[in-house]
């Protein structure tokens, strides 16, 4: 599944790229829930798959849209939410052109700021993305 390989290939490039980022997993609502996780480092990435609308695509293959929210979580303190947007920059600059096997055209759409939390800042990237299986 394409699925799979995206997030592996998503992983590399981003732990190649943007060495600031010390943990990279799916998404879980692993912030909401923080005080009941196992302990990750921070900065951390948590890559949350969206819906995937497939078409057929010459004869038996298939294509598809959909979206990838990127959590990109970083500590709360004096200036924190400068490395978060620099962090936010530093992502999107090392996936923005890139491409894999069964997968290409990421592009940022959209970008929400969630500060609901005592300790920790949680931006959230949502990039477009198309699917070939």
């Amino acid at each position: 599944m394409n699925r799979r390989r995206f997030y592996t290939d998503l992983k590399e490039i981003i732990s190649e790229n943007v060495p600031d980022v010390r943990h990279i997993d799916l998404w879980n609502h692993n912030v909401e829930f923080i005080e009941q996780e196992d302990a990750w480092e921070r900065p951390a990435v948590f890559v949350e798959f969206g819906p995937i609308a497939w078409e057929l695509f010459q004869g038996r293959s298939m294509r598809g849209k959909g979206t990838v929210r990127l959590h990109i979580v970083t500590d709360w303190v004096e200036g924190g939410y400068d490395s978060s947007f620099d962090l936010s920059f530093d992502l999107w600059n090392a996936l923005k052109e890139s491409s894999g096997v069964g997968w290409d055209s990421l592009f940022l759409l959209e970008t929400a700021t969630n500060h609901n939390h005592e300790d920790i800042l949680e931006s959230i990237d949502t990039y477009s993305v198309r699917y070939l299986r």
